[in-house]
C-alpha cells in the first residue's frame, strides 16, 4: 500500500524519520510550528507545510516533546481528531505520559481513527538510518496495517500491549538508563581512585554481569570520548524520569530507588543544564574523583 504520511514535529528525531520514510518511497509531508524547522527540512527535499495547512493523510506520525503537545496537536492545532479521514492511523513516537496516552487513544478511537504508541530509541542517528528500536502499544491489527512504515523506520519492534503500554515500557527503560549512568559513573570513579583506568574498568564490567548498554555504548561512545553528542538532552531525560515517578505514584507503588534517581538528576539543574547531552550526568561524578586525587 502506498501510504501518505504526515510527520508532525520536525526536530532531530522527527525530521530524520520523515527523511527516512521519504527515502523509502512513501509520500511524506512534514509539519512543525517553527518555520525554521520547516525550512531546514525543505532544504533537504521534504515537502513541508504549516500546521494549519496539513493535508489529509493515511498516517499521522507524531514526534513531539510532551504529552501536552500531543494533546494539542490532536485536539486543537491542527486538530487531527477533527481533520483526519476515518480509518487514519495516529502513531505517537514521543515519550509520553501513559495515562494521557490511554485517554487520547480512547478519543482517537471514538473519532473513527486508529492509535499506536511507538516510542523510539536509537537517537537521531538511528532515525536517519532507519535503525530505531520501537516499543509498540496498540492493537495487533493496527500494527499489521502500518507494518511497512514501521519496518522502514526501525531495526527492532516489540509489541508490549495495548494503548499506552509502549509509553509505560519506554519510561521503565529510560529510568534504568538514567540509573545505569549514575551507577556506572560511580563504579568507574571508584576504580579510578583505586588506580584502575576507566577503559580497563569498563572492559571488566562488560565481561561480567554488571554490564549494560550504558557501560557498553554510552561510556565509550560519549562519556570517555567527551563527544557528548548523542542527540538526547538532559532536560528530556529529567522529564521522562518525572513521568516515570508520576506513573508509579498513580499506581500507588512506592519505588524508593526510582525516587532517588529522580532526585539525583535534579539536585543541580545547571550541572548538567537541561540543554546539555544527557550523558553529561556522569561528568560531575567522575570529576569528584579527579578533585579528590588533587587534594
Amino acid at each position: 500500500m502506498a501510504f501518505t504520511i504526515n510527520v508532525i514535529g520536525l526536530g532531530q528525531m522527527g525530521g530524520n524519520m520523515a527523511l527516512t520514510l521519504k527515502a523509502a518511497g512513501f509520500n511524506v509531508t512534514g509539519s512543525d510550528v517553527f518555520e525554521q524547522a520547516r525550512a531546514r527540512l525543505a532544504a533537504k527535499g521534504l515537502a513541508v507545510v504549516a500546521p494549519d495547512a496539513l493535508p489529509a493523510s493515511d498516517i499521522y506520525l507524531l514526534s513531539l516533546p510532551t504529552s501536552a503537545h500531543v494533546r494539542d496537536v490532536l485536539e486543537n492545532t491542527p486538530g487531527i481528531l477533527h481533520l483526519a479521514p476515518k480509518g487514519s492511523v495516529i502513531i505517537d513516537t514521543s515519550t509520553s505520559d501513559p495515562a494521557v496516552s490511554r485517554e487520547l487513544a480512547e478519543k482517537v478511537s471514538a473519532a473513527g481513527l486508529l492509535w499506536l504508541d511507538a516510542p523510539v530509541s536509537g537517537g537521531p542517528k538511528g532515525a536517519a538510518s532507519g535503525k530505531l528500536g520501537m516499543l509498540l502499544g496498540g492493537e495487533t491489527t493496527t500494527i499489521e496495517r502500518v507494518a511497512p512504515v514501521l519496518e522502514a523506520m526501525s531495526a527492532k519492534r516489540t509489541h508490549v500491549g495495548g494503548p499506552g503500554s509502549g509509553h509505560v515500557v519506554k519510561l521503565a527503560n529510560n529510568y534504568l538508563c538514567a540509573a545505569h549512568l549514575l551507577t556506572t559513573a560511580e563504579a568507574v570513579a571508584m576504580a579510578a581512585k583505586a588506580g584502575v583506568a576507566p577503559e580497563a574498568c569498563l572492559a571488566g564490567i562488560n565481561s561480567g554481569s554488571g554490564r549494560s548498554a550504558v557501560s557498553e555504548v554510552n561510556f565509550p561512545e560519549w562519556v570517555l570520548s567527551e563527544r557528548f553528542d548523542s542527540g538526547f538532552t538532559t532536560g528530556l531525560m529529567r522529564k521522562d524520569l518525572r513521568l516515570a515517578r508520576d506513573a508509579a505514584e498513580q499506581l500507588g507503588i512506592p519505588l524508593s530507588l526510582l525516587q532517588a534517581v529522580v532526585e539525583a538528576w535534579h539536585t543541580d539543574t545547571q550541572h548538567p543544564a537541561d540543554s546539555e547531552d544527557f550523558n553529561h550526568i556522569a561528568t560531575p561524578i567522575l570529576a569528584r574523583t579527579n578533585q579528590a586525587e588533587a587534594l
